[in-house]
């Protein structure tokens, strides 16, 4: 059994859970150790005890440790790839690119630690100098989703750690491997005890004592938007520090000047690959109505052409619903989706395949209007709907129109258009004839209204949620 990670020992929990393979339910990754409140506030404890001396540590200390971090991750790519296949249901491919990207995160703010500097200020009083400088936060408690099973742990983990706080980090109860594999990584990167720890388990024991306990001084989330709703509240009572990524209804919307192969290939990229499990994936296709034939067309012969199968299988282009309760929700949503008088053109049918996993045919509703719930509700799985539009302005209210603001891409030819659509779309993140889901790990992540909250994440804009700014006054 996988065990715990706490003040720099690997020790039980109380009780274990198995980490189930979505491709074939046969097959059990492992047992993994699963905490309790208690072993969550002995956590807490060490990171408490570990934080002066590591956000004391010189930057040349915490930037060889992530570096070391980020090369054994890169050098274990495949392997850390296959692994994470295997519990979350990407594909291999997709797999790698993954813990790759993770070991690229950690390189990157290597070189953070080093970088974080300040200003000396001259005051408007005579005699008296000003610095400004950002110091760690404190003791940082990480809740991650089970989508991005290494790549999320990373980007939160390693900026917290360059900037010389301490964290408790709690992954997703589905995908505790690669966790586990990332924390192992970790114990041999020459921290102090207690400066990362590791406690799986479920979030009403071990999340819940992140938000209540005063020890933790901030909290960064992702996962959805009701329970990101709870993280604020329980938080929030305690003035902690969140940074909330939360859920999308993400719009791709195509304009009549659109390079169709463009246009297909941004609709399929970003709204079915890694199954449609992406926050930032496009759901939303509000196409102009001179080209709205033809799209709809191309995706379904494009959707027609994908395979779906075992996650490690060569040739698969979409794995499995990452378990049976997902995939319960999706085949509600396409339901519902019928029930609306959306015209399902594709897909939405439960799949049998060699082995026993949870797949599902994508699915493509046309012909949706905007007050459906299959056009306003995250469903996270492979379905989207195709809404028609009139002309570009009634595609741009379209798009806006939803409680969320992460991604939004729009295909077109104009540049007129795309640089207004740049401007006045409401989201955090926009693309313009790339797909919405597929980010840089150097540059800012997050979005608007319900999909996020407090700071962006990765890239040098992370030092606003895990560091704080201390003005300092001296006299002559």
């Amino acid at each position: 059994m996988k065990q715990l990670y706490i003040a720099g020992e690997w020790c039980d929990g109380v009780a274990a859970r198995a980490n189930v393979n979505p491709s074939d339910t046969t097959d059990i990754v492992g047992d993994y150790a699963q905490a309790d409140r208690a072993l969550a506030e002995a956590a807490i404890c060490a990171a408490r005890a570990a934080f002066s001396g590591w956000s004391r540590a010189t930057p040349q200390v915490r930037a060889d440790a992530l570096d070391r971090i980020g090369s054994e991750l890169l050098a274990r790519k495949d392997e850390l790839g296959r692994l994470l296949s295997r519990e979350e249901g990407k594909t291999l491919p997709e797999g790698i690119a993954e813990a790759a990207r993770a070991g690229q995160i950690f390189k990157f703010f290597a070189g953070e630690a080093l970088r974080c500097g300040g200003e000396r200020l001259p005051s408007v009083r005579s005699g008296v100098d000003v610095e400004i400088t950002r110091e760690a936060l404190g003791v940082i408690g990480i809740i991650t989703p089970w989508n991005f099973p290494i790549a999320i742990p990373a980007w939160k983990i390693a900026p917290a750690l360059a900037y010389g706080n301490c964290v408790v980090f709690k992954p997703a109860d589905l995908v505790p491997g690669s966790a586990w594999a990332l924390a192992e990584i970790i114990s041999r990167a020459g921290l102090p005890a207690g400066v990362f720890n590791l406690v799986m388990g479920p979030g009403s024991q071990v999340g819940q004592t992140l938000l209540d306990d005063y020890r933790i001084d901030g909290i960064t989330f992702t996962g959805s938007t009701s329970t990101g709703a709870r993280v604020m509240s329980a938080a929030g009572q305690r003035f902690a520090r969140m940074q909330l990524e939360m859920g999308g209804k993400n719009p791709l919307v195509v304009l009549n000047d659109a390079d169709l192969a463009q246009a297909t290939f941004c609709a399929i990229q970003g709204g079915y690959y890694s199954t449609g499990q992406r926050c930032t994936a496009s759901s939303r296709f509000i196409v102009e109505k001179g080209i709205y034939p033809a799209f709809v067309e191309a995706v379904h012969k494009g959707l027609a052409a994908l395979r779906v199968d075992h996650a490690l299988e060569p040739g698969t282009d979409i794995g499995p619903v990452v378990d049976e309760s997902q995939l319960a929700q999706d085949l509600e949503y396409i339901d519902i989706g019928r029930a609306e008088g959306a015209r399902l053109v594709c897909g939405g049918e439960r799949l049998s395949r060699r082995t026993s996993g949870h797949y599902l045919a994508p699915a493509l509703f046309a012909d949706a209007s905007p007050e459906m719930r299959i056009a306003r509700e995250e469903i996270f799985g492979p379905v989207a709907c195709v809404i028609p539009a009139d002309n570009y302005e009634h595609a741009l209210a379209l798009a806006n129109d939803t409680e969320f603001g992460l991604s939004a891409g729009i295909c077109t030819t104009s540049l007129k258009h795309a640089t207004h659509f740049k401007r006045n779309v409401e989201a955090g993140m926009v693309m313009v004839n790339v797909p919405t889901a597929g980010v840089d790990y150097h540059v800012p992540f997050g979005g608007r209204k319900a999909s996020s909250f407090g700071p962006r994440e990765q890239g040098r804009y992370a030092a606003e949620f895990f560091t704080a700014v201390k003005t300092a006054y001296t006299g002559a």
